[in-house]
C-alpha cells in the first residue's frame, strides 16, 4: 500500500508540476512588446487546478473499515482536479462555477482473520467524488486600476475569500474477499454505494500574475457533505465526505 499511495503523490506532483511549467511557457513566450495593461476590464476567467485532497472519514463506515481491515483514515486522501469558470459581477466580487473530481483506490486485507491456507484475506477499497458548484469570490485588494477612460492594469497579487454550494457525487465501493461473521466463512463479493448529496464550502487563495492576462492560483478550500448509503451499507449512518483541498493552478482572464 505504501508504494500505492507513492504513486498516487507523483500523479498528483506531475498534474501541478505540469500547470506550471504551462504558466512559466506562456509567460516567457509574451513579446516583450505586448503592452502590460488590458483594454478595460475583464469579463471572467477561466482556470484549472490541481492538488490533494486530505478527507476527513469521520463516519461509521470509514470506522468499521479501519477496524477490520488494513485501511487508515489518512489512505482516503487523493489527487484533485478542478476546472473553473468566472464570471465578474463587480469590480471585487466574481461567481464561479466549478467542477472538482477525485478519487482514492486501497488495497487492503483483513487484520484479525487468514484464509483456510492462512493466506490474506484480500479486497480492494474505492471512493471517487465529483463536486459541481456555485461560489461567490471577493478580493480583499483591488483586482486592477483603470487609467484613463480604456486601459485597466492588473495587480500584480490579489488574495482572495470566498464561500459556495453544490451538489456533490460519490461512489463507494469495495471488491474481492470478505468474512462472514455468523459462520467465519469466506466469500467473494462486491458492494457498492453511491448517489448525490448537497455541499457546501469556505475557500480562500491568491492570484499572482505571470502573464497579462495568466495568473498562478494557489487555493484552500473546506468542503462540507454528508451523504446517504445505498442497499449493500444501509445499517451505516451517511457516509462523511467532508474534507479540505489545497490546489495550485493556472487562471486565464477573457
Amino acid at each position: 500500500m505504501s508504494s500505492f499511495r507513492t504513486v498516487r503523490g507523483t500523479l498528483g506532483f506531475l498534474l501541478i508540476a505540469g500547470l506550471l511549467l504551462a504558466g512559466v511557457a506562456e509567460a516567457q513566450t509574451q513579446p516583450q512588446r505586448d503592452p502590460d495593461f488590458l483594454f478595460g476590464r475583464p469579463l471572467g476567467s477561466v482556470g484549472v487546478r490541481g492538488g490533494w485532497l486530505f478527507e476527513r472519514a469521520r463516519s461509521d463506515l470509514f470506522t468499521f473499515v479501519n477496524e477490520q481491515l488494513t485501511v487508515e483514515p489518512k489512505y482516503f486522501d487523493a489527487p484533485t482536479f478542478a476546472v473553473d469558470l468566472g464570471v465578474a459581477v463587480g469590480p471585487r466580487i466574481e461567481a464561479v462555477f466549478g467542477a472538482e473530481f477525485s478519487g482514492a483506490t486501497i488495497r487492503s486485507e483483513y487484520r484479525d482473520f487468514v484464509d483456510n491456507d492462512r493466506l490474506p484475506i484480500e479486497q480492494e477499497t474505492r471512493l471517487r467524488q465529483a463536486n459541481l458548484s456555485g461560489s461567490l469570490k471577493f478580493a480583499l485588494t483591488p483586482r486592477g486600476q483603470e487609467v484613463g477612460s480604456l486601459a485597466w492594469v492588473p495587480s500584480a497579487i490579489t488574495p482572495y475569500v470566498g464561500a459556495g454550494a453544490g451538489a456533490l457525487w460519490y461512489e463507494f465501493d469495495q471488491t474481492g474477499d470478505f468474512v462472514d461473521f455468523l459462520d467465519s466463512s469466506v466469500f467473494s463479493e462486491t458492494f457498492r454505494s453511491t448517489g448525490w448529496a448537497p455541499s457546501a464550502h469556505l475557500l480562500a487563495g491568491v492570484d499572482v500574475k505571470i502573464a497579462r492576462r495568466l495568473f498562478l492560483t494557489g487555493e484552500g478550500r473546506y468542503l462540507w457533505s454528508h451523504a446517504e448509503l445505498g442497499p449493500d451499507y444501509s445499517s451505516f449512518e451517511p457516509i462523511d465526505l467532508t474534507g479540505f483541498k489545497l490546489t495550485v493552478g493556472i487562471n486565464y482572464l477573457f
